[in-house]
């Protein structure tokens, strides 16, 4: 019975250590690093000056602000499609934001943990105006192209012959290249992520106005941030850290208000800041790492908005990425 014990104790200890681990890298290393895509408009992409700017950066800036209290200590890795979950279970990389679909396979064969979804899409295609095409039977035969390593080029083969279409994949392994085709005119239409493609061609078009992005999707795509299993507290703060930032929508609490509203009396606002509860220090982390992820670039509604929303070249609306209360899918866990 005593062996039972002390061979249960030492896998406690052994577990916890392990889950520690990329915190304590990241704390002894003092910057965090992060993957992220080659260029995909408004979720990650180098500006001119060189410096990745999208919602999935913003996501790693809020990281890096709660965890080294410093938004801009963050080294950006730019991964494609087929390389992006070798460099997270080799190490390379101590999270994967790189707009990845989350799925059953990834989910229980490559040894990551899949973490909430913080954008919800679906597979679409883009075509040239003047092609005629008004839905997706009109492309039987079209030249289609297609990222290489993605769910959507395992959708795409599903769909075309679920529904008797013949189209031909021209297959790409790095979406710069892909565009470059596209808008060349080697391509009868491009499937990609909705939002992808509109930032596509927002960006990369030689005249935004001759193409259509279709108003037909063929798949659900839930993107979100992937870590690697068996490392539990660093899991649990890519998880609250998206939890937080929609929860501080949900509250008001803004990048413009944060440090006031650390003195409401509302006992949910809080617990989110950490005047309450205790909660960072449940995960290694300071009590008010919340109020420095905020800081940083905002709560959800404002990384949305200002990335993919509105107030981007992208111009989506918020659709099922609202939150729960305005009819969308975006819901936190409670913080109590």
């Amino acid at each position: 019975m005593y062996r039972g014990l002390i061979t249960a104790a030492v896998l406690v200890a052994g577990i916890a250590s392990a889950s520690a681990a990329t915190l304590d890298t990241i704390k002894q290393r003092g910057t965090l690093v992060c993957g992220v895509s080659t260029g995909f408009a408004g979720f990650s992409a180098p500006d001119s000056q060189g410096n990745f700017k999208g919602l999935d950066v913003d996501y790693c800036r809020a990281l890096a602000a709660g965890i080294l209290g410093d938004p801009a200590k963050v080294r950006y890795v730019a991964l494609t499609a087929q390389n992006r979950f070798t460099a997270l279970q080799s190490g390379e990389i101590d999270v994967l934001y790189r707009n990845s679909t989350q799925t059953y396979l990834r989910g229980t064969t490559l040894g990551l943990r899949q973490g909430p979804v913080n954008f919800y899409d679906g597979q679409g295609f883009v075509v040239k105006k003047d092609l005629g095409v008004k839905e997706l039977k009109d492309l039987k035969g079209a030249t289609v192209c297609v990222a290489q390593g993605t769910t959507h080029e395992v959708t795409l083969g599903d769909y075309g012959r679920a529904n008797g279409i013949d189209w031909k994949p021209l297959v790409f392994d790095r979406p710069d290249t892909m565009y470059q085709t596209f808008f060349g005119g080697r391509c009868d239409a491009m499937t990609q992520d909705a939002s992808a493609l509109a930032g596509a061609v927002a960006t990369a078009a030689p005249k935004a106005d001759d193409y259509v992005v279709l108003p037909q999707t063929i798949s659900k795509e839930p993107l979100g941030p992937f870590t690697r299993n068996g490392d539990e507290v660093w899991s649990d703060i890519i998880t609250w850290l998206h939890y937080g930032l929609v929860e501080a929508e949900e509250l008001g609490v803004t990048q413009a208000n944060v440090d006031e509203m650390t003195k409401s009396q509302v006992p949910a606002i809080q617990r989110l800041l950490g005047a309450s509860g205790d909660l960072g220090s449940r995960l290694g982390l300071d009590n008010k790492w919340l109020v420095a992820a905020i800081k940083a670039g905002g709560n959800y509604g404002e990384i949305f908005e200002r990335n993919v929303g509105k107030a981007s070249s992208l111009k989506l609306e918020r659709g099922l990425n609202g939150t729960w209360s305005k009819g969308g899918l975006m819901y936190a866990i409670p913080f109590k």
